[in-house]
């Protein structure tokens, strides 16, 4: 059954490696960006994507691997959820304890919910791989897509915030425009 989905991983993991590299460039841009440096904030909502597209690698590399049996597949797939699980909330704890941007619902639901019940789908999934296969591996294809989704929108989420950071600015009141 594996087997039918090869071709599903292979454009999935490439796609999640392929865009781990590119968030990298969202890095260097913060970097080159005048807002203020915040660890704990880069943390909250940069770290997570890579993250995420990392673990769309990672469960592309194990369904993809030659395994002997599927109790193999879903230890792995299990211990990929829970080790999710257990980022996901410590991803909540720190948007808590970052100061530099106040979260809205959006924000929470993105960088917060979503990775989060995805993560719980693949705890989920491993269970179910021992009696319904096939539900079993559409689920962890929607999560791997889920999760590729979720750091596209916070990826971009990220660069639109640093696009405007670094707009001019509209002068105050009774002051002329900024020459260039």
């Amino acid at each position: 059954m594996l087997n039918l989905w090869e071709n599903f991983y292979v454009i999935v993991g490439s796609s999640g490696a392929a865009l781990t590299g590119l968030q990298f460039v969202v890095i260097v841009l913060m970097a080159d960006s005048a807002m203020p440096r915040n660890p704990q904030a880069i943390d909250a909502f940069g770290t997570p994507n890579i993250v995420h597209f990392c673990t769309v690698l990672l469960l592309s590399s194990i369904l993809s691997a030659p395994w002997h049996t599927l109790t193999s597949v879903a230890v792995m797939i299990g211990a990929v959820g829970l080790a999710g699980t257990g980022y996901g909330a410590i991803i909540i704890r720190r948007t808590r304890g970052q100061t530099a941007y106040k979260p809205v619902l959006e924000d929470w639901l993105w960088h917060a919910t979503f990775p989060f019940v995805s993560h719980i789908v693949l705890v989920g999934s491993a269970i179910a791989l021992f009696n319904n296969v096939r539900g079993a591996l559409f689920a962890i294809g929607g999560v791997s897509l889920a999760l590729l989704f979720i750091g596209i929108h916070n990826a971009w989420d990220t660069i639109v915030f640093i696009a405007m950071d670094r707009a001019p600015k509209p002068p105050a009141e009774g002051q002329p425009p900024a020459s260039n």
